[in-house]
């Protein structure tokens, strides 16, 4: 039986403490729609609004395009009039192709009916300041993945920083411009890496939502929204009374994970 719809920020303060927990991971994302299973969420969305949150991505074009498929899958057997697909940044580095994953995201959505919105993560920073000139930046990436991912566009790794942008495709650089910091729907707030406890969303920086991990991931603390993040690397979504997590190691031989969110439920999809 479904729970009546919360006041405030809506956070399950009375979920039982052995299902969700600070760090609790749950069970394995299913790699089927058909074996896509919900549990009670800490937050909530309007009936009728689905989000379907993918999280770091890291360059693995093939999940990438797997995982839509299998999203496909699960919106033909349970249509829903309104549904947003949400990526949580960090497209780039350590997997294979992240030129293909940008080509991908930067055509129209393969989901039909969608909305898309795409987060900036801290890679696509990363190359975005190198871009604009941030010599350390510059470093920083290739140290960070970059030379994969400039040879993946046909790019040689060691061609001096300012001549990367005429060598990139212009549709991809004006995709990376186009990323957003975090995006706010129902309870939820979708940020890429996580929020500083004690500090309101409006004077949060754009390095804590980039880059944060201590003291986010280990507070209990009610932030007035549940934040939907990746950035965080852990072998399964984690869902605590504050956030679920959902970076399961993409680029580092890991499943892709998408967070199925909907009403007070949350569901998981891998690829």
């Amino acid at each position: 039986m479904r729970r009546a719809r919360r006041g405030g920020a809506r956070v399950r303060a009375a979920l039982d403490a052995t299902e969700i927990r600070t760090g609790a991971a749950v069970e394995p994302a299913a790699a089927t729609a058909d074996a896509l299973r919900f549990r009670n969420a800490p937050g909530w969305l309007p009936r009728g609004r689905r989000v379907y949150a993918i999280g770091d991505v890291h360059g693995c074009r093939r999940q990438l395009v797997d995982l839509y498929a299998t999203i496909a899958a699960d919106l033909a057997a349970r249509p829903i009039p309104s549904v947003l697909l949400m990526h949580l940044g960090d497209y780039i580095d350590l997997g294979p192709d992240s030129a293909g994953v940008i080509d991908v995201l930067s055509r129209p959505s393969r989901i039909t009916g969608a909305t898309r919105i795409n987060l900036i993560g801290d890679h696509e920073r990363m190359l975005l300041d190198a871009l604009s000139g941030d010599r350390a930046a510059a470093t920083d990436w290739l140290w960070a993945g970059g030379r994969a991912s400039l040879a993946s566009w046909g790019i040689d790794p060691d061609l001096p920083r300012e001549e990367w942008e005429a060598a990139l495709p212009a549709s991809h650089v004006a995709f990376l411009r186009s990323l957003v910091l975090t995006h706010r729907e129902g309870d939820y707030l979708f940020v890429h890496a996580g929020i500083r406890p004690g500090v309101t969303l409006a004077r949060q920086t754009p390095d804590d939502l980039l880059t944060m991990r201590q003291p986010f991931l280990w507070s209990d603390a009610n932030f007035g929204v549940v934040v939907v993040h990746g950035h965080n690397t852990s072998p399964l979504p984690a869902v605590t009374n504050n956030r679920i997590g959902i970076d399961t190691g993409a680029g580092h031989g890991g499943p892709l994970t998408c967070a199925v969110l909907e009403e007070d439920r949350v569901g998981f999809l891998a690829a």
